[in-house]
C-alpha cells in the first residue's frame, strides 16, 4: 500500500473517530463468509457502521484524533474490527445476540460515553447502558409522576368535599 493511500485511510479514520461519540473494538477473525455476511447486515439495520482496520492505521488515526484513545492502543494486535455507532450500547445488545449462536465477535474494547471498556467480559455492562434518549424519557417519566400525583389528589380531594357537603345537606 502506498504512503499516499494510508494517510488517507488514517484521515479518514480519524475523521470517523471525531465525529462519532461511540466505537467497539472487535474480533471478527475465523468468522466465515456467510456468518460474516449476516454481521454485516445486521449492523447495518442497526445503524452501526463495521470496518476492518490495520491496526498500525487505527493506532495512528487515535493518535490523530481529538480524544486521547491511549488506553486502547494495547490491545490493538491481532485482528481487529470497528464498529461506530450514535447509540452506545446498540453494539453491545447485537454482540450479545450474536454470541447465543457463536462464539464471535468478541470484544476487545469500547469508547462509550467518554468511558473506555477493555475486555469481553464488559459486553453485559456495555449492552445495559441507557441511551441518552431512554434517559431523557426516565427523566420525564420522574418529573411527569409528582404532577400526576398533584393533579390526582386535587380531582379526588374535590370529590371527597363535595361528598362530605352532599352528606351534611341530607343531615339537616
Amino acid at each position: 500500500m502506498k504512503r499516499e493511500d494510508k494517510a488517507q485511510i488514517i484521515d479518514q479514520l480519524t475523521q470517523k473517530l471525531n465525529a462519532t461519540p461511540h466505537f467497539y473494538l472487535t474480533d471478527i477473525a475465523e468468522l466465515d463468509a456467510d456468518k460474516t455476511s449476516k454481521l454485516r447486515q445486521k449492523c447495518f439495520d442497526k445503524n452501526i457502521e463495521l470496518l476492518v482496520v490495520k491496526n498500525t492505521l487505527l493506532k495512528k488515526a487515535m493518535e490523530s484524533a481529538e480524544v486521547d484513545y491511549s488506553g486502547l492502543y494495547e490491545i490493538l494486535k491481532g485482528s481487529t474490527s470497528i464498529m461506530f455507532t450514535e447509540t452506545g450500547n446498540i453494539p453491545g445488545k447485537l454482540i450479545q445476540e450474536l454470541r447465543r449462536s457463536s462464539d464471535k465477535p468478541v470484544l476487545k474494547a469500547a469508547y462509550v460515553e467518554e468511558s473506555i471498556y477493555i475486555g469481553d467480559d464488559q459486553i453485559n455492562a456495555l449492552a445495559s447502558i441507557k441511551s441518552k434518549n431512554e434517559l431523557i424519557a426516565d427523566v420525564i417519566a420522574l418529573l411527569q409522576s409528582p404532577t400526576k400525583n398533584v393533579i390526582s389528589a386535587l380531582q379526588s380531594g374535590g370529590q371527597t368535599i363535595v361528598g362530605v357537603l352532599k352528606t351534611l345537606s341530607e343531615r339537616e
